[in-house]
């Protein structure tokens, strides 16, 4: 029976360490659930625990693969951002939990996090409270959609999951592509496509 549970673990884990917009993590916690019967709030507890430490690693490997892969001035435009974020306190922690609310994936929230250094302690608080709101009252919908499984199924490729990797894509494409520093001290729109190394 605890091998169902540590499926969940791993399941919800490998949706938040990849580096790019996946399905959320509730979407695999939804379907183990109903497919073993397990107890829901051990669902939600494992698999929100498996998140925070995906994400956490995320924040902790992406430095490394932004430093090989973008060139300098890319790194340093959103560690930039990055400090703007941390001087602005209490304002972005409520900022972080608004976005970690919404059914938006959070990709790019510990993508931008992690290549501005940001230590992950700043954003899991915030997103703890988030992703344990969010996924409890997916899981909860999920387990309530039991009786309608096959319909489930045909959801996952529906127009919410397209939009919503859709916008995961544009979110990371922002980050990438615009000039941050220009933005914000000279409130100048630029886009530079010439961020790899």
């Amino acid at each position: 029976m605890w091998l169902q549970y540590f499926y969940v673990f791993l399941g919800a884990f490998l949706f938040d360490v990849v580096p790019f917009p996946f399905p959320p993590a509730f979407t695999i916690m939804i379907f183990l659930q109903i497919m073993f019967g397990l107890n829901i709030w051990w669902v939600i507890v494992i698999g929100v625990a498996a998140s925070i430490l995906g994400r956490y690693v995320l924040t902790l490997y992406i430095p490394l693969i932004a430093g090989k892969i973008f060139k300098p001035s890319k790194n340093e435009d959103v560690q930039f951002l990055g400090k703007i974020l941390k001087e602005k306190g209490w304002k972005s922690q409520a900022v972080i939990l608004a976005y970690c609310l919404l059914p938006l994936p959070t990709t790019p929230l510990f993508v931008a996090g992690g290549m501005a250094r940001i230590k992950p302690l700043y954003i899991i608080p915030s997103f703890f409270v988030g992703k344990f709101t969010s996924d409890t009252i997916a899981v909860h919908l999920g387990k309530y959609a039991t009786e309608n499984a096959e319909s489930l199924l045909h959801g996952a490729v529906s127009w919410q999951s397209i939009l919503s990797l859709s916008v995961g894509l544009l979110l990371i494409s922002a980050l990438l592509f615009i000039d941050w520093r220009s933005l914000v001290q000279k409130k100048e729109f630029q886009l530079n496509f010439r961020i790899w190394k």
